[in-house]
């Protein structure tokens, strides 16, 4: 009878462990933080470039959160500083930024072979803690004419409470699809493919696929348009869907049949 009931319990509690684990692993199925911080990382260091093509018109900024840009082309590369201060500055869209991006260029951006280095310096933006390098590279024109630019991105996000630490890696192709034959900024607009990977806040190592290129306008902000997979270590792929190209810095995640909003904040 002991031994039998013995049995029992064993079974049970190994019946319990399971419907633990199983429960445990249906939520890490559903887990989109790797997603989240990648579609955070995308978006600031393509708002940094952004930022970048900006404070080099002659135009400026004219935001309500200018920064100084001050220009050295005397050195070789050339080199520029956009810097936006100490303390956080609110840009017209609400977007909150502070510090500086260091930038050097071998040439004219038009110019094939052109390289174009940016580093974050003691930079924040909506108080998190950008840092890392982007490079762009000119590859000239693709077979419909429109100028193509390599960009490598290795970088990390920190919170503002220093809680956790996002890695981004990126390897893409930018494509200028519009506004390449006019003076100004604010029509231009590019296409992004390529690929990269990255560690979440948690520790979880992902990789990532541009399924739909994404849609990069100088005039807004954020990403507004494109799908991108992302598969954390282990896991079901998750689906980053930035919608139909409204200025509005909200995309959805979609896992396992289950679809989340989220606003990049």
């Amino acid at each position: 009878m002991l031994h039998r009931k013995a049995l029992l319990l064993l079974a049970c509690s190994a019946l319990a462990i399971t419907a633990c684990r199983k429960d445990k692993d249906n939520d890490l199925d559903l887990d989109y933080t790797s997603a989240s911080d990648n579609a955070r990382a995308e978006d600031v260091f393509a708002d940094m470039l952004t930022q970048v093509d900006k404070a080099m018109d002659d135009n400026g900024l004219r935001d309500a959160c200018d920064p100084v840009v001050t220009f050295d082309t005397t050195a070789n590369p050339h080199t520029m500083t956009v810097d936006f201060g100490t303390v956080d500055c609110t840009a017209q869209n609400g977007r909150e930024r502070r510090g500086r991006i260091l930038v050097s260029w071998t040439g004219r951006y038009r110019d094939v072979g052109t390289v174009i280095t940016i580093t974050p310096d003691d930079y924040y933006v909506n108080g998190n803690h950008v840092q890392g390098t982007k490079t762009v590279t000119n590859l000239g024109p693709n077979s419909d004419g429109n100028l193509q630019f390599s960009v490598v991105v290795n970088g990390t996000l920190t919170a503002a409470d220093g809680s956790w630490t996002a890695t981004h890696h990126a390897q893409r192709t930018r494509t200028w699809i519009q506004g390449e034959d006019t003076p100004g900024l604010l029509d231009d607009v590019y296409l992004i493919t390529g690929g990269g990977n990255g560690v979440n806040r948690n520790g979880t190592a992902y990789t990532v696929s541009i399924t739909s290129a994404l849609r990069v306008a100088i005039g807004c902000p954020f990403i507004t348009q494109g799908t991108v997979s992302i598969t954390p270590e282990g896991r079901p792929v998750r689906t980053i869907d930035y919608g139909n190209g409204s200025c509005d810095g909200t995309f959805t995640v979609s896992v396992n049949g289950h679809t989340f909003t989220v606003t990049i904040g």
